[in-house]
């Protein structure tokens, strides 16, 4: 199954709206999990937004099955503005235990790799490649 990816930015002058793999979606929960342990995230919308908004976000990743949409809705914007890496996941609950978190999140910036800096590197690649 495909789910669009909410990445609008361009690299290298074009720009995309590509599909998202479950390998891509499973890389995502992988490095928001290494970067939870190793690195620094920030969870749910507002602090995703002010992550995004001050340059530190360095991928972004939001659930598709958030109700309603508008609350995420602004996201994929500021990732294109800021050039931010997003791809959208398919379930918040999913989402919040990759955070480490007993309840679901909407979304999740990691603004500090750690060791999830390789993965980090491998999304992009596979973004830019789609």
């Amino acid at each position: 199954m495909f789910i669009k990816q909410c990445f609008l930015g361009s690299y290298g002058g074009i720009l995309k709206m590509a599909e998202v793999s479950k390998e891509l979606q499973d890389k995502a929960y992988e490095a928001v999990e290494i970067a939870r342990k190793t690195g620094k995230l920030k969870k749910g919308t507002n602090e995703v937004t002010k992550a995004i908004e001050k340059g530190n976000a360095k991928l972004v990743v939001v659930a598709d099955d958030v109700n309603p949409a508008e609350v995420i809705m602004h996201l994929s914007v500021l990732c294109e503005e800021k050039q931010v890496p997003c791809v959208n996941v398919r379930s918040r609950s999913d989402l919040g235990a990759a955070a480490g978190l007993q309840v679901s999140t909407a979304s999740v910036a990691i603004i500090q790799e750690g060791e999830a800096a390789e993965a980090i590197k491998d999304i992009k690649t596979q973004l830019k490649s789609s």
